[in-house]
């Protein structure tokens, strides 16, 4: 399975840029990997550690914006288009990046 977040988070303010930054900082330490801009995914196991990551990213966002989370499975994520642009091969974005413990 794999779990999109997509943000939209404000950046006027000091106080929301750094609310921005730390939001980012959790996704990628979470392991997350930036599909464009203010869109991430991760590869989890199953539906049950998706909802416990869904509920670690209530805890850690931030109280203005929006942020959205979609979980698909493998094969839906691999049914994606592109139209412009193409798939960038120097990550490791499957299951070979996956390790259980």
């Amino acid at each position: 399975m794999r779990t999109i977040v997509f943000f939209d988070l404000p950046n006027i303010y000091a106080v929301d840029k750094r609310n921005y930054v730390l939001f980012r900082r959790f996704l990628l330490n979470e392991g997350f990997i930036m599909m464009q801009e203010s869109v991430y995914s991760k590869i989890v196991l199953n539906s049950q550690q998706a909802s416990l990551l869904i509920d670690r990213l209530r805890k850690k966002s931030p109280k203005k914006g929006l942020i959205q989370v979609l979980t698909i499975t493998e094969k839906q994520y691999s049914q994606i288009e592109y139209i412009i642009g193409h798939h960038d091969s120097k990550i490791i974005n499957s299951e070979d990046r996956l390790v259980v413990l």
